[in-house]
């Protein structure tokens, strides 16, 4: 962890110390039993290795094709059956893995904790290229035909070619002394990269060459001290159509125009998770986990659960009519996507799960911190 980052998360604690040293802090919420409407079972499950330590990692299962690629902290990179969860390869690397997978266009792309990013064949998981970037790897890289884009920590964004990993381009936005542990996954929409950034604004690249497109300030930071001025943009954005959606930390959740940047609107709120979208309706965790449901064409609320309140919930995933979150317990909990009502929820291994699930065909994949990766299906209970 980096001296900077470490210094948010404890200026983070003795905030919340200090706003009432007459009240203890609320505890995580403890979790209630409800009338599940939803039958949750674990289809197959694996280990990537790893230990559980509070340390923040980006590593997310991919899905591409039918298989889904995992990575751990030591060095493992596999990929699997989505169905049956049958072992396809794995690449043992003596390397300290922090972001990714990424997976598609014939390549699976992980990044490290001392600037690395590894390419490895999608399909054989024998090794393509390994190149050294500017800073840590703490989201997932992109991939698009054009390049491979791998943001690191201290604000750079990266374009590397997809069949030798040079450098093709990169551009920087300044990160402010104190921030948040984490950084916004570049995403990669046509022949346009969007990424946020811990100084609360959102850039627009060209994929292939780099030319800034737009900036947007977002959240412009406020306040007196350090603390207060905090608007890290780290969860990751979502882009639909015309539209880029965001959250920020102590900011706004905002949409913003994918061709101008122009914010169409924001709402004011504070989450260092990502986001999720259903066509009429936008998903965000809040820095409080509160799941709540805005009105995607104008930001209106549409609901608030706070049944998990303080339990570090990751960001939510769609899952058909569902939300999914997981919790710091290794809880996995469905949410009615159109009342945030409560549906179902399993425990998986008793270990942090700090991101979020990745829903698709029909299964829910979740990796917990310790490396534990597991499939899930949720049902109608009969």
């Amino acid at each position: 962890m980096n001296p900077r980052s470490l210094a948010a998360l404890l200026l983070l604690g003795l905030a919340l110390v200090a706003c009432d040293k007459d009240k203890d802090i609320a505890p995580p919420k403890a979790l209630v039993a409800f009338n599940a409407k939803l039958a949750v079972e674990r289809v197959w499950s694996a280990s990537v290795g790893g230990k559980d330590r509070a340390l923040r990692l980006a590593l997310v299962p991919a899905v591409d094709a039918g298989h889904v690629y995992a990575a751990g902290e030591q060095g493992a990179v596999m990929a699997f059956d989505a169905v049956s969860g049958r072992s396809l390869w794995r690449s043992q690397n003596k390397l300290a893995l922090s972001g990714g997978p990424a997976a598609g266009h014939g390549l699976v792309v992980v990044g490290t904790s001392d600037g690395q990013v590894l390419a490895l064949n999608e399909a054989t998981g024998a090794r393509r290229w390994l190149v050294r970037v500017s800073g840590e790897v703490l989201a997932a890289p992109s991939i698009a035909p054009q390049a491979v884009i791998v943001r690191t920590v201290d604000g750079r964004v990266h374009g590397l070619s997809p069949d030798t990993g040079a450098e093709l381009w990169s551009n920087e936005q300044p990160v402010p002394r104190l921030t948040l542990r984490g950084t916004s996954r570049p995403i990669v929409a046509g022949d346009t990269v969007v990424c946020g950034f811990d100084n609360g604004k959102v850039a627009a690249y060209g994929t292939a060459k780099g030319e800034v497109l737009w900036e947007s300030a977002v959240s412009p930071p406020h306040g007196r001290t350090e603390l207060e001025r905090m608007v890290d943009i780290d969860g990751e954005l979502a882009v639909s159509g015309h539209d880029v959606l965001v959250a920020g930390f102590q900011g706004r959740i905002a949409m913003l125009g994918l061709d101008s940047g122009q914010v169409w609107w924001s709402r004011d709120a504070s989450s260092y998770r990502g986001l999720a979208l259903a066509p009429e309706t936008l998903f965000v965790t809040t820095a409080d986990s509160h799941v709540i449901a805005l009105r995607r064409r104008d930001g209106t609320p549409v609901w608030d659960q706070d049944a998990m309140a303080r339990r570090g919930l990751t960001s939510p995933v769609v899952d058909g009519d569902a939300v999914v979150v997981a919790d710091f317990q290794g809880h996995v909990h469905w949410l009615d996507a159109t009342t945030g009502a409560l549906l179902g929820r399993v425990a998986t291994a008793k270990s942090r799960v700090t991101n979020a699930p990745v829903a698709a065909d029909g299964m829910v994949y979740l990796q917990t911190d310790a490396g534990h990766l597991y499939a899930l299906r949720a049902r109608p209970r009969k």
